[in-house]
């Protein structure tokens, strides 16, 4: 069996210390992050934070590797388990997730995203409305043609907020 993407469960705020002890034993792993704001003080500087805080992805090949020890791992609480063996992510989800991350390791759903692309909105008043992409700033916003009542809306949401409709 070859390598495949698993899920471990990380301590809140220790994703960083988990991902460098689980390299440090030879684990290849991947979280994503985002670039997030913090205000302090009438400061603002940006920090770079996990995408999906809590959790850390590791490539495993359950049947040669000794994937116990990723459970023993400073950092860690436990894969995602299925009975007594780890449950794996779906085949090309975290291959997919690694196409929207850009040169700064930095997960950014605009980067696949173009000017006319087709796009379904996922959160917020407008989820499950699709429109057309006119434009995305860089600073996560995004104007898009909305197509409801009958004709097309002008909107300008979070570019997280929107997703890629595949075409077929």
């Amino acid at each position: 069996m070859a390598d495949r993407w698993y899920v471990a469960s990380a301590l809140l705020g220790r994703e960083d210390m988990a991902e460098l002890n689980l390299n440090r034993q030879g684990f290849h792993v991947w979280m994503p992050r985002q670039t997030r704001v913090v205000r302090h003080a009438r400061r603002r500087h940006e920090k770079r934070v996990p995408f999906f805080p809590g959790y850390i992805f590791v490539s495993l090949d359950v049947d040669r590797q000794r994937w116990r020890s990723v459970n023993g791992t400073f950092g860690v609480n436990s894969l995602v388990m299925q009975g007594e063996r780890p449950l794996p992510c779906p085949d090309g989800l975290i291959e997919g997730l690694q196409a929207l991350t850009d040169d700064e390791g930095i997960f950014n759903v605009a980067v696949g995203l173009r000017q006319g692309d087709v796009v379904r909105v996922i959160s917020g008043p407008f989820a499950e409305l699709v429109g057309t992409l006119v434009r995305h700033d860089g600073l996560g916003r995004a104007r898009i043609l909305l197509q409801m009542m009958h004709g097309e809306i002008a909107v300008a949401l979070p570019v997280k907020s929107l997703v890629p409709v595949a075409s077929n």
